[in-house]
C-alpha cells in the first residue's frame, strides 16, 4: 500500500516562532483542514490528547487539574477538539503564567466555541492561527508567496494540472496525499462533519432543510449575499438565514468578503460576496460529478474566482495575518472582483477563467484606475505565463499563493 503524500504547510513557520513567545496557541480551521498533522510536525516531542476521544474528555471534565497535571514538566502538549471540554479553559488560565510551564497547541474546528472560550479565560495569553485547506503552492512544494509577491510579475512555473480537476478535487489534504474517490470522501465529510458539527452548533432538527440551504450557498459562491432571497429560496427566515451563515463562516466552511469604500461605515453596512472555502465541496454540494462537467457548467467562473480568492486568502492566512481582502462595486456598475488593501499600497484584481486575454478583459481595471490612479492593477486568468500588459500584470491561475 503506497503511504499517504505529505505536504509542508506554509503557515508552519508562523506556528513555530509564535510558540517561543506563547503559553498558549490557538489553531482553528474547518475539519479535515490538517490542524492537527501540522501540530505534531511541529512540535513531534510534544504529547498528543484528542478530547474526541471519550475516555479523555471524561478525565478532562471531572478532573480538570489531575488531566493537566500529567504534563507538568513536559516542554508541550497538543490538546485536540478542545472546545468539547469547556470548563478546561478556565483551570489553563491558572497554569500557563507559571515561569517554565508546559505550553498548549489548542486545536478545535468549531471556531466561535474556541474562539469565545480564549477571549473569556485566556485573553492576552493565547496567539490564535487559522489553517485553511492546501494552497496550491504547497502542494507543488513551492516557497509561499508573500502579500508583496502579489504585486510583483510571477516567475515562470509549470500548471499543476488542468484547472477543472483542481476546482473538482478541492484543497483538502487527504484528497491530495491519498487515491481516493472525491465524491464518496467528500459525501462523507458533509455527512460526518458538517451536518453533524454545524447542527450540533445551531441545533437544527431538519435535516433537509439544511442540506438544502448548503446546496444554496454553494449555488451563490462568488456572490453578493442577499438573505432575503437565500432565506425565501431554503424555507427560512431572514435572521435564520443570517444565523446560519454566521456559524457556516466561524467553522471555516464560508467566507464573507466585504465591499471596499473610504467610509468604514459603508463597509459594514453594505451587501458582502459570500464564498465557500473549498470549491470540491461547492462543486459536490452543486452535483457536478466529475471534472468534465466543469467545462461548460454555468457557475464555472464564480467556481474559479472562488479558487482565486481563496488561494490569495491563504497569502495572509499562512502568515497569521487578518486578510485585508475587499471588493469593489459602485452605482455605475463598475465592479472589481478582489482589492488587496495594504494601506499605502492598493492592488485591484480581476479574476477570468479564460485562457486567452482580451483587450476587454481590461476594461473593467483601466476603469477602476481612472477613479484610483495610485492602485496597481493585476489580471489572473487561465492562461498558463505571467506577463504585463497595458501596465497590468496578467498572472496565470496557479501563481497566486
Amino acid at each position: 500500500m503506497t503511504p499517504p503524500k505529505e505536504f509542508k504547510r506554509a503557515l508552519e513557520t508562523r506556528l513555530r516562532a509564535l510558540s517561543r513567545s506563547f503559553r498558549v496557541i490557538s489553531l482553528t480551521g474547518p475539519r479535515q483542514a490538517g490542524k492537527t498533522t501540522l501540530a505534531r510536525r511541529a512540535f513531534p516531542r510534544f504529547a498528543y490528547v484528542s478530547l474526541e476521544d471519550i475516555d479523555e474528555r471524561e478525565f478532562a471534565t471531572q478532573d480538570p487539574r489531575g488531566f493537566l497535571a500529567r504534563f507538568a514538566g513536559r516542554p508541550g502538549v497538543i490538546l485536540d477538539e478542545v472546545q468539547r471540554t469547556p470548563d478546561l479553559f478556565s483551570y489553563l488560565q491558572g497554569i500557563v503564567d507559571a515561569p517554565g510551564s508546559t505550553r498548549y497547541i489548542l486545536t478545535g474546528s468549531q471556531q466561535f466555541q474556541l474562539s469565545e472560550r480564549i477571549s473569556q479565560t485566556l485573553a492576552g495569553r493565547a496567539a490564535v492561527l487559522r489553517l485553511m485547506g492546501l494552497s496550491m503552492g504547497e502542494v507543488g512544494g513551492r516557497r509561499a508567496l508573500t502579500p508583496a509577491g502579489l504585486f510583483r510579475e510571477a516567475p515562470k512555473m509549470q500548471a499543476p494540472g488542468e484547472i477543472d480537476e483542481w476546482l473538482f478535487r478541492g484543497s483538502f489534504p487527504r484528497l491530495h496525499a491519498e487515491n481516493i474517490p472525491v465524491r464518496a470522501w467528500l459525501n462523507g465529510y458533509v455527512r460526518t462533519y458538517v451536518e453533524r458539527d454545524v447542527r450540533e452548533i445551531l441545533g437544527v432538527g431538519d435535516a433537509g432543510a439544511f442540506g438544502r440551504f448548503l446546496a444554496l450557498v454553494a449555488g451563490r459562491t462568488g456572490q453578493l449575499l442577499n438573505a432575503s432571497a437565500l432565506g425565501a429560496d431554503a424555507g427560512v427566515s431572514h435572521a435564520t438565514v443570517q444565523r446560519w451563515v454566521s456559524v457556516l463562516e466561524t467553522s471555516g466552511l464560508v467566507v464573507l468578503l466585504p465591499p471596499h469604500h473610504a467610509n468604514h461605515r459603508k463597509r459594514i453596512v453594505k451587501a458582502p460576496r459570500i464564498y465557500l472555502t473549498d470549491t470540491g465541496l461547492a462543486c459536490f454540494l452543486l452535483g457536478i460529478r466529475s471534472p468534465e462537467d466543469l467545462r461548460n457548467h454555468p457557475l464555472r467562473g464564480h467556481l474559479f474566482e472562488t479558487l482565486v480568492v481563496m488561494e490569495i486568502m491563504k497569502v495572509f492566512v499562512n502568515q497569521g495575518e487578518t486578510p485585508p481582502l475587499f471588493f469593489f462595486r459602485d452605482r455605475t456598475g463598475l465592479e472589481v472582483d478582489l482589492l488587496v488593501d495594504l494601506g499605502k499600497r492598493l492592488l485591484a484584481m480581476e479574476i477570468k477563467s479564460s485562457t486567452t486575454v482580451r483587450e476587454d478583459a481590461l476594461s473593467g481595471l483601466k476603469r477602476y484606475l481612472a477613479v484610483a490612479s495610485s492602485a496597481r492593477a493585476s489580471l489572473v486568468s487561465g492562461c498558463p505565463d505571467s506577463y504585463v500588459r497595458s501596465g497590468m500584470i496578467v498572472r496565470p491561475w496557479f501563481a497566486c499563493s
